[in-house]
């Protein structure tokens, strides 16, 4: 009598039938854990950006006591001018607006950027809601003619609490 047996397959090379439910609770499995990651990466109120429209703004010379020992930004040394730029912050997000970068092109009179491949010139702490002066002091390399022309001046920050 002559057995007829099969030949024999290692375990590992065996195909196993997938059924579509198995398919369908992979992707929903993969769906929720997307929808995971992005939920935790998205930003929270306290991280969003809120922009501040920044009006009349002008500059004046520094105090005496704040402008004693000022020099220009960079590496070298050089004497340099100090002002106070101030206007209004017209913040209408209804929220205080906390560290508040200021953006804007301040030129001398020959129209030459006073802070050459920079845009950010200063910062403003806190900004209330609704209307409120603000000011912030800068320093222009003695060489540059006034009178300073501000341009294109606004500001941003956030509407809670940032780590530092």
């Amino acid at each position: 009598m002559i057995l007829k047996t099969k030949p024999f397959t290692p375990l590992l090379s065996m195909r196993l039938p997938m059924s579509r439910p198995f398919h369908r609770r992979l992707s929903a499995l993969l769906i929720a854990v997307v929808a995971m990651v992005l939920w935790a990466i998205a930003p929270t109120p306290a991280q969003a950006l809120t922009s501040v429209q920044l009006e009349d703004v002008a500059y004046r010379p520094c105090p005496p006591e704040m402008a004693e020992g000022t020099v220009s930004p960079g590496g070298v040394t050089r004497p340099a001018n100090c002002f106070l730029v101030y206007g209004i912050a017209n913040n209408t997000s209804g929220k205080p607006v906390i560290n508040a970068d200021v953006f804007g092109r301040i030129y001398d009179a020959n129209n030459n950027p006073t802070m050459e491949n920079r845009t950010r010139v200063g910062a403003i702490e806190e900004i209330p809601p609704g209307r409120s002066e603000f000011s912030f002091r800068i320093s222009v390399p003695a060489t540059q003619p006034e009178p300073l022309q501000l341009k294109q001046f606004k500001a941003s920050g956030f509407t809670g609490k940032v780590r530092r």
